[in-house]
C-alpha cells in the first residue's frame, strides 16, 4: 500500500506512520523542515517501511506537489498549526496565517488531488473537535477546523460512488508539542493512541467523521446541545 503523509513531522502523523512502517508499507513523507523530515524517515526505515521524502512548504505551490505525489492508496493530511494564544485573536495577519495553513492550503491540495485518486483509495484529513462549536479560547483555530469539516463533508458527498473515501478525523486534546503550553487533564490522549485510531479507521474502510478517542463524540454532542445563552457564559 502506498501512503502519502502531508505534514509528516507532526506527532500524530508520526504515530500513524510508525504503525504503517512496521507493516512494511510504502510511505512518501512531505514536510517543510528537511532535518526533521529526514529524522522521521530514518526512524520509519528502522521499523521496516519503505520511505521517500519530499521537502515542501504545503502553503505554497500545491499544484507542483500534487504532480510529485501521484495516485496513492491513502493520503493522510496532517498539516496544521495551533498558534500562539496571545496573538491568535488579536493579530489579524497572524490569524490569517493560521487560516491559510489549516484551511486554505488543505482545500487547495485536496481539490487538486482528489480527482487523481484511484477507486479504493482514502483521504484521511486531521481536523479537530474545536471545529464543532466556536469557543473563545480557540476562536481562529476552531474556525479553521470548522471550515475544513464543511469542505470534507462536501468532498465526501461529491466523491460518493467514485470509490474514494473521505475521513474527517477529529481528535480532542492530544499531548503533543502543539499543546505543550496547555495544562494537562484526564481528557488528554497520547499521540500514539490517536495514531492507532487513524490507522484503525482507514483499515475499517470507513467514510465518515471519526472522533478520537470515540467518547469525544458524546462530549461534543453535549457541548453542541447547550443553549447559546448558557454556552456564552462558560469559560472553557
Amino acid at each position: 500500500m502506498r501512503i502519502v503523509v502531508l505534514g509528516a513531522t507532526s506527532a500524530i502523523a508520526q504515530a500513524a506512520a510508525r504503525i504503517w512502517a512496521e507493516r512494511g508499507e510504502e510511505l512518501l513523507l512531505v514536510g517543510r523542515d528537511p532535518q526533521k523530515l529526514e529524522a522521521v524517515a530514518a526512524d520509519l526505515r528502522t521499523r521496516g517501511g519503505t520511505v521517500e521524502t519530499v521537502v515542501h512548504d504545503l502553503d505554497r505551490d500545491q499544484a507542483g506537489l500534487v504532480g510529485r505525489v501521484g495516485a496513492p492508496d491513502v493520503v493522510l493530511l496532517a498539516q496544521g498549526v495551533f498558534g500562539d494564544a496571545s496573538r491568535r485573536d488579536r493579530d489579524p495577519e497572524y490569524a490569517e496565517s493560521i487560516l491559510r495553513t489549516n484551511l486554505i492550503s488543505p482545500v487547495r491540495l485536496l481539490t487538486l488531488l482528489a480527482p487523481a485518486l484511484p477507486p479504493g483509495s482514502c483521504i484521511a484529513a486531521l481536523s479537530s473537535v474545536a471545529g464543532d462549536r466556536g469557543r473563545a479560547r480557540v476562536g481562529v483555530y476552531g474556525a479553521s477546523k470548522a471550515g475544513l469539516d464543511s469542505f470534507l463533508s462536501a468532498l465526501r458527498q461529491r466523491l460518493q460512488g467514485s470509490g474514494v473515501r473521505v475521513l474527517a478525523l477529529k481528535p480532542g486534546f492530544v499531548d503533543t508539542p502543539m499543546t505543550a503550553s496547555l495544562p494537562k487533564t484526564p481528557l488528554f490522549a497520547s499521540a500514539a493512541q490517536v495514531g492507532r485510531g487513524i490507522v484503525r479507521a482507514v483499515d475499517m474502510g470507513r467514510d465518515a467523521v471519526v472522533y478520537l478517542p470515540w467518547w469525544w463524540r458524546l462530549i461534543m454532542l453535549a457541548v453542541k446541545a447547550l443553549p447559546e445563552g448558557v454556552f456564552k457564559r462558560l469559560k472553557f
